[in-house]
């Protein structure tokens, strides 16, 4: 892994040469690339903006500095990079990852490669919880087939016989794989209790030897637990739940710079500020969502 640039700004180029397979929640999203997708509005009910299947030859780059919902990308063929946590990391077939909303999105295709991908870009409204949760994997094994096949079939249908029913299994098919990468039955539910541990209380001084403590593992067995279930060290992961809560602060109007660091376990305004700028794309001055 690489750090990333961090003065990435908005961002959107594909290859004449990109095929793509969409569909929309409905019509009032007319990007160049996207109005020519057809609609679907049952999408919509599963705060699901847009679908999608593609063959992205480079170039292809996307940065969204300020997406507002959840944003799911699986690899079913060649490479490419995410941006996650400020760093730059490969993307490969069997791969899928989850960015959150209120994050700098970042994604493109390796330097001369081809990257297969399927995606689904939510919308979650003010009050709505989002599909990508604190315990959500951010990058993850992910077999892609069945959800391929779920978009394909929707794309299908919709430009066919378009039946309510059949539109309403397709969609829900989509929200299941969907769901079963962000929310895994089978995560360890050490990690899991650990984590919801954590999240209550972010202004602790946690330490990766008291984090393994308390899930009552060794610190290699928390580190290779965590890597293969959230796909972050345990570090990454206690510095991404505090980032999260302080952007939930900031949007709240919930104090100054260095009130909302000490509630997040920083006592050093400077170190917060720079971390968070890292992590989200923005300084905490300058977050979007701030009030």
């Amino acid at each position: 892994m690489r750090k990333a640039d961090t003065s990435l700004s908005e961002t959107d180029i594909r290859s004449p040469r990109a095929k793509a397979w969409m569909v929309r929640a409905d019509e009032r999203d007319l990007r160049t690339w996207l109005k020519s997708a057809p609609v679907c509005s049952l999408l919509g009910p599963h705060q699901i903006a847009h679908v999608g299947v593609a063959s992205m030859p480079d170039p292809f780059r996307i940065v969204r500095t300020k997406l507002g919902g959840s944003y799911f990308l699986a690899c079913h063929g060649g490479e490419g990079r995410v941006l996650i946590d400020g760093r730059w990391v490969r993307c490969r077939a069997g791969q899928a990852f989850l960015l959150p909303p209120g994050t700098l999105h970042a994604f493109h295709t390796s330097p001369g490669k081809t990257w297969d991908i399927v995606w689904v870009r939510y919308h979650e409204r003010t009050g709505q919880r989002p599909v990508a949760r604190a315990n959500s994997p951010v990058l993850a094994r992910f077999d892609s087939a069945p959800l391929l096949h779920a978009i394909l079939g929707l794309h299908h249908e919709c430009l066919t016989t378009a039946v309510p029913a059949a539109l309403g299994q397709w969609v829900q098919l989509v929200q299941n794989y969907v769901q079963r990468f962000a929310q895994p039955a089978g995560m360890d539910e050490r990690i899991w209790k650990l984590w919801e541990m954590v999240a209550a209380d972010l202004s602790h001084p946690w330490t990766i030897d008291g984090l393994a403590r308390s899930a009552h593992l060794g610190e290699k067995q928390l580190q290779r637990l965590c890597r293969h279930e959230l796909g972050r060290s345990p570090r990454q992961q206690l510095i991404w739940l505090r980032m999260r809560r302080a952007a939930e602060l900031l949007s709240s109007g919930g104090g100054k710079i260095a009130t909302i660091a000490a509630q997040v376990g920083y006592q050093n305004p400077f170190v917060f500020s720079s971390t968070f700028k890292r992590c989200l794309g923005w300084p905490p001055s300058e977050y979007p969502g701030r009030k």
